[in-house]
């Protein structure tokens, strides 16, 4: 198949289900870190996303269209084929819960896509992904080569959004916390990219959270991620706020170029 497809970050267009983001990306870390310290880290949800009701508030994103184009990104060695279409794509593992929600728009208007297949994938707590994927991806672990935790497709609503229900992903060497996205549409690959968290609520979830408490402190910050130029990570970041439930909501809205 052959990429045609850029991803934009930061556009939304509001629609009745869709709630602009309150705060613009510079200085989102310190907007960030103070609507977390109001309700502790600590005090959101642990284990997973067994107690997250079904019934959710709309998704966030963006006011203003930003329609900034960038480079599609590798498609990394850790994916698999035949990913399940599925709300929840945890498979009982644990985590802070959170739900991703991606807008699909086109990248000329921001016209809403609807019925675009958008693919998820990362990482659990530990840094593993599940399935038959390259041994670097779970090594040693037959469990997890077994398993199809983290990964899930979503067919986006008239609006344009698929969301997801996962947990918050767990870091790996020489890697930022991200998360990978595909999106085809009738059948065609239009985009790979993958997409990372502030740096300071990386630094708050591995600090604070019960379920990250076993791990060391990450070693690779965003900047220094090797995927990323340091011009890109501003970009490639998540809008991520909480839910009255105490679980995380990340937004990401994704422009797509006209296929030729």
């Amino acid at each position: 198949m052959k990429r045609r497809t850029v991803v934009l970050q930061g556009a939304a267009m509001l629609a009745s289900t869709i709630v602009a983001m309150p705060f613009a990306r510079r200085g989102m870390a310190q907007s960030l870190s103070g609507r977390l310290q109001e309700r502790l880290v600590s005090d959101l949800i642990s284990g997973g996303t067994a107690g997250v009701p079904d019934a959710l508030p709309a998704p966030v994103f963006r006011l203003e269209p930003q329609c900034a184009v960038t480079l599609n990104k590798m498609l990394g060695p850790c994916h698999t084929n035949d990913v399940p279409i599925r709300d929840d794509v945890t498979e009982g593992v644990t985590g802070l819960p959170m739900r991703v929600s991606l807008r699909v728009v086109e990248a000329a208007g921001c016209k809403p896509i609807e019925n675009a297949d958008v693919e998820i994938w990362h990482a659990d707590v530990r840094g593993v992904y599940s399935g038959r994927a390259a041994g670097m991806c779970n090594p040693d672990d037959e469990a997890a080569r077994n398993a199809g935790f983290l990964r899930g497709r979503q067919i986006t609503d008239a609006d344009g959004v698929a969301n997801f229900l996962t947990v918050y992903p767990g870091w790996y060497g020489g890697r930022a916390p991200h998360i990978h996205l595909r999106v085809l549409i009738d059948s065609h690959e239009l985009l790979i990219s993958q997409l990372l968290f502030d740096d300071a609520l990386n630094d708050m979830i591995y600090g604070q959270h019960a379920d990250y408490a076993d791990r060391p402190p990450r070693g690779t910050t965003n900047d220094r991620d090797f995927v990323f130029s340091r011009s890109e990570v501003e970009r490639f970041t998540f809008d991520v706020g909480t839910l009255d439930i105490g679980i995380l909501q990340a937004s990401y809205t994704i422009g797509l170029a006209a296929r030729t």
